[in-house]
């Protein structure tokens, strides 16, 4: 398989660029991956990999928590 890591995004406001995001990878030129590893799950990081699927245009995001006692239980999938 075909892994891209830390993935430039760039942000536009008005046509304009204001800056760029990095997702940690992109599986196949398909997938999102957003990993992360912390004690408590925060909105903000499923915001976070909306907003990289729909600047990107890609229809499908995995966040993966790491931090959890089975990382089965830390995987949230997302689908546009």
């Amino acid at each position: 398989m075909r892994v891209e890591k830390n993935v430039q995004i760039p942000v536009e406001y008005r046509g304009r660029p204001i800056g760029d995001y990095f997702a940690d990878l992109l599986v196949e030129d398909k997938v999102i991956l957003e990993l992360k590893s912390v004690e408590r799950h925060d909105s903000v990081f499923e915001a976070q990999i909306l907003s990289y699927m729909k600047l990107t245009e890609k229809k499908v995001g995995l966040l993966i928590n790491f931090n959890s006692k089975m990382v089965k239980d830390g995987i949230k999938r997302f689908v546009l």
